[in-house]
């Protein structure tokens, strides 16, 4: 076995190598379940789609947040001990995912097939015990948000880190891709239960992930290990008081709540509006597609530009994603027989949105990266996604709101026709979203003149 301390492949060791291979263990489970959690809510457990947006966006906030303390905590007693601790955790809820429709069907209050037959479900509590479940996986992922985009940076140098968060990058998107890949196959051949079996295959991932870092990682990066509450206590204080990465997380969190949307929304608004037959797992696949296609080559295009320069294009890239996205409900008349507008315009949004985030994320990584002191790295990563914490809690919960306004669930209506006129301005939906991403675009915009005014009185 190759030892730690040599380099492997141009300059990165082999801990770096073994962090990116979880990662994308790790991301085929997450996107396989994520992306038709809200579905899984309400198809399988019977939740409305505010209750399950609600849900999903606490889920997935919980997942953003809690990485400023796992990540603290990381730090403290160490990388290898964490990734063991944190896909064991994912390993056990993902399990439950898939066992508890299985408990539910036994006690005769639903009936699972091709189609999910509620028998009173939806009018218990019992799919209120999905909760512990999502807690035990968020747990667990919440430590992975930080440790391994933290190892990255344990394990490069200033000259090829932005080289190595491309990599990590772009093997978070593969993962991402092949998690969504499974779905839809999965749901032709078995219909609604494969919303139960998606968890069976996360489940596998994520112990697959537990087994490699058991057996594979190790790391000579011991900085910060053993150190004391009040160290930790110290490390908090400095990061929570840096008002330039607060405002630029808040500022970052415009993009997200829209990328989110690929989530909270689309499933939903796809196949309402383009039929049962539309597949939303392989639409956000356009998403990693594209990211594992130009992530590198734009980070080699942006190496002498600064990491806010690069995020700036981005920015100003997602809003017109939003708007492209809306044309799939405006244009009456089909420009192909084959596809409908819905899934055309739906895929060329999410293309425009992926290249904002080639330009924008790893970038991003980078920054907050540059930014932690020896030794805090976990914790400086894990306070860098209390982006997608905020975007998750209103992303999610203005996304149950909108669909129920203007794209609401069909079984909810007498007839066809109703439904119809209720859905009519369903792309308003995407206007709110381009909204928001156009005020955080300018918001980066000023952030960045401001702060390079400031940086050159300081030089003087």
């Amino acid at each position: 076995m190759t030892q730690t301390n040599q380099p492997m492949l141009k300059g990165y060791s082999q801990a770096f190598w073994v962090s990116n291979l979880v990662e994308l263990f790790e991301r085929m489970a997450y996107y396989g379940v994520f992306i038709v959690l809200t579905i899984y809510l309400s198809t399988i457990l019977g939740f409305n789609d505010i209750e399950a947006s609600i849900i999903s966006g606490l889920f997935s906030g919980g997942l953003y947040l809690l990485p400023i303390f796992t990540g603290a905590y990381a730090d403290k007693i160490g990388f290898r001990k964490s990734m063991l601790i944190a896909f064991s955790l994912l390993t056990i809820g993902y399990l439950g995912l898939g066992i508890l429709p299985s408990l539910l069907q036994a006690s005769g209050l639903v009936e699972y097939g091709e189609t999910t037959v509620f028998h009173g479900l939806q009018q218990s509590n019992e799919p209120w015990l999905i909760a512990p479940v999502l807690f035990v996986i968020m747990i667990g992922g919440s430590f992975i948000k930080s440790i391994i985009s933290a190892s990255v940076a344990k394990e490069t140098t200033t000259e090829n880190r932005a080289k190595g968060y491309s990599i990590f990058y772009m093997m978070v998107n593969i993962g991402a891709f092949t998690g969504k890949t499974i779905i839809d196959p999965l749901r032709g051949v078995v219909g609604e239960k494969a919303y139960i079996y998606i968890n069976f295959f996360a489940a596998a991932m994520t112990l697959a992930a537990l087994i490699a870092v058991y057996f594979f990682y190790k790391s000579t990066k011991t900085a910060g290990e053993g150190k004391s509450m009040s160290e930790i206590f110290q490390g908090f204080k400095r990061i929570t008081t840096n008002w330039r990465l607060l405002i630029l997380i808040l500022i970052v969190t415009g993009f997200w709540m829209v990328q989110h949307q690929l989530y909270a929304t689309m499933p939903k608004y796809v196949i309402r509006l383009a039929g049962e037959t539309a597949k939303p797992g392989w639409i956000a696949n356009v998403n990693p597609f594209v990211v594992v296609c130009l992530v590198s080559l734009i980070t080699r295009l942006m190496a002498k530009k600064s990491a806010i320069f690069s995020m700036n294009i981005g920015m100003f890239l997602i809003p017109l994603s939003a708007l492209v996205m809306s044309l799939g409900n405006v244009f009456k008349v089909e420009f192909f027989s084959t596809i409908s507008n819905i899934t055309l315009m739906m895929v060329l949004g999410i293309s425009i949105q992926a290249l904002a985030e080639c330009f924008i994320s790893p970038r991003y990584l980078e920054y907050f990266s540059l930014q932690a002191p020896k030794g805090e790295e976990g914790m400086y990563l894990g306070f860098s996604h209390l982006h997608s914490f905020l975007a998750s809690i209103f992303g999610f919960g203005i996304s149950g709101v909108l669909l129920s306004k203007y794209c609401p669930d069909p079984t909810l209506f007498a007839t066809r026709a109703e439904w119809e006129a209720a859905s009519v301005n369903a792309h308003y939906i995407w206007y709110y979203f381009a909204a928001i991403g156009l005020v955080a675009a300018f918001a980066l915009l000023i952030f960045a003149r401001v702060t390079k005014k400031l940086d050159k009185q300081k030089i003087k």
